[in-house]
């Protein structure tokens, strides 16, 4: 049998072959390619329902791969750069747990900044591990939260020797990067793994002039998220580890939550995507910087708006940034960026990716056109000559210090009581909190409420953030520790 290389796609080819093979199907799924539900096949197409299949032997089985999928992986792995990669079917949120508590069980801690996704704490919440959480910089003009200093890590891990690793964006959702490279090697002189959320990052694996991948920084593992920029479908991801760490046990523990159905529309799309990029990535990612590069000079031109980038960094908390990212500040123009956000949508039929207190975020790709970012820099143009008003009153910051009481999974499995949000000042918070997107928590299980915080959250509710978290589906009340 011949090496395989990247121009292949075992589970692509696989997938392919059955379906070509006229088998009469007793398994599942009950649609049988379609003829079950006409309607769905009517929706989604032919060769969408016919490739809906589940495990059998000549596609392999994601909870224990052996052929077909295990080859894909190692494809993945060599086009990462790492010696393990493992697909994910339930999305990077699944990929960032099963990196905690790969590494973690209940009383150990795990050195993070607290501007994490809301997965992290999730799993802090699920294996029972200590968050020690560093503050990130901020950029007060701005009002986001920033990268982790090195010094800040630095000591962290001094002051918590017995940490079994730390966890670094790479990069935030606005494009910040922390020195990835430096708290690799401070880390590892401790003894401490180094775990990468880049659900925002794949890209930084095909380009050059890209900040530095986890990979390649040294990371122990990272959860990349294909979809995001990679090109493969909604809710697929991979796990990359390095031989640091025990590959078959972090299979296991991804078995713990990952489905036993597996989707191959899923596992194909990340099958074809890696080969997409490690044949095509250097030229996609030149054509989506060239993209965003255009944007942002032409929308800082329209004045009020700050699109900002690279002038940012500072060799700290701003180490690099990612100038795929189209992040523009809007608080100037005296709009929330939610308010922008809303407005693109609904009188110029353009969907962004989020929009927070006073900034919005554009994803671009290769897969746009250069007549739609001109459509965006317009809308904008026009929503400032329409709508600019006095800033005065605003928010002006989105990150807020949390007061930490308590570990998250004892918080989150303590007695709790309800009371109204408004009410709760001083309280120990027993859920989450948070605007999505992005999703990083405004408050977490076992974290002190404040004055500060409740005005936040107040704020953004009225703004129109859609607001999440809570038991309560109408965010009026919140779960407190007794």
């Amino acid at each position: 049998m011949k090496a395989l290389t990247q121009e292949d796609t075992p589970i692509h080819r696989a997938l392919e072959e059955q379906r070509l093979n006229r088998l009469a199907h007793f398994d599942v799924p009950g649609h049988k390619g379609g003829r079950g539900n006409k309607e769905l096949k009517h929706f989604l197409g032919d060769t969408t329902l016919s490739l809906d299949m589940n495990s059998m032997k000549p596609l392999d089985n994601l909870c224990h791969p052996v052929s077909v999928i295990k080859e894909a992986q190692e494809l993945a792995a060599k086009a990462f750069g790492a010696d393990e990669a493992f697909f994910i079917v339930n999305g990077t949120t699944q990929a960032v747990q099963a990196m905690i508590m790969a590494v973690c069980k209940s009383g150990d801690k795990v050195i993070m900044p607290r501007n994490v996704h809301r997965s992290a704490i999730n799993a802090l919440v699920v294996c029972g591990a200590i968050p020690v959480y560093i503050n990130p910089g901020t950029n007060k003009e701005l009002g986001i939260p920033l990268g982790m200093s090195v010094e800040d890590v630095k000591r962290a891990i001094l002051e918590n020797p017995d940490a079994k690793a730390v966890l670094v964006n790479n990069p935030t959702y606005y494009g910040i990067c922390s020195n990835l490279r430096e708290i690799v090697k401070i880390a590892h002189e401790h003894g401490m793994l180094v775990l990468a959320d880049e659900a925002h990052g794949t890209h930084f694996y095909f380009h050059d002039s890209l900040p530095v991948s986890a990979m390649e920084a040294g990371a122990d593992m990272s959860a990349v998220s294909m979809h995001k920029t990679g090109g493969s479908l909604t809710q697929s991801s991979i796990l990359l580890t390095r031989n640091s760490v025990n590959a078959d046990y972090v299979r296991q523990v991804i078995n713990l939550t990952q489905t036993t159905s597996g989707s191959y529309l899923l596992l194909s799309s990340l099958d074809i995507a890696r080969k997409n990029l490690s044949l095509n990535g250097k030229y996609m990612f030149d054509k989506t910087i060239e993209f965003a590069t255009y944007a942002r000079e032409e929308i800082n031109k329209l004045g009020g708006y700050y699109a900002f980038g690279e002038e940012l960094i500072d060799g700290d908390t701003v180490y690099a940034f990612d100038t795929t990212k189209l992040s523009i500040h809007t608080r100037n123009i005296g709009l929330a960026g939610i308010e922008v956000y809303d407005l693109l949508r609904d009188d110029y039929g353009i969907q962004i990716e989020f929009g927070d207190i006073g900034n919005i975020l554009a994803v671009i790709s290769f897969g746009d056109r250069n007549l739609e970012i001109e459509r965006l820099i317009s809308a904008l143009s026009e929503i400032k000559r329409l709508h600019e008003k006095d800033k005065a009153g605003m928010f002006d910051h989105e990150y807020i210090n949390p007061q930490i009481v308590m570990g998250p999974q004892e918080a989150f499995y303590s007695k709790k009581r309800s009371m109204p949000i408004s009410q709760s000042n001083g309280q120990i918070c027993g859920e989450f909190v948070m605007c999505y997107p992005p999703g990083i928590p405004l408050l977490a299980p076992g974290e002190r409420i404040t004055e500060d915080i409740l005005n936040h959250i107040a704020y953004a509710k009225e703004k129109g953030c859609f607001m999440t978290g809570t038991q309560d589906m109408k965010i009026e009340n919140i779960n407190v520790v007794e």
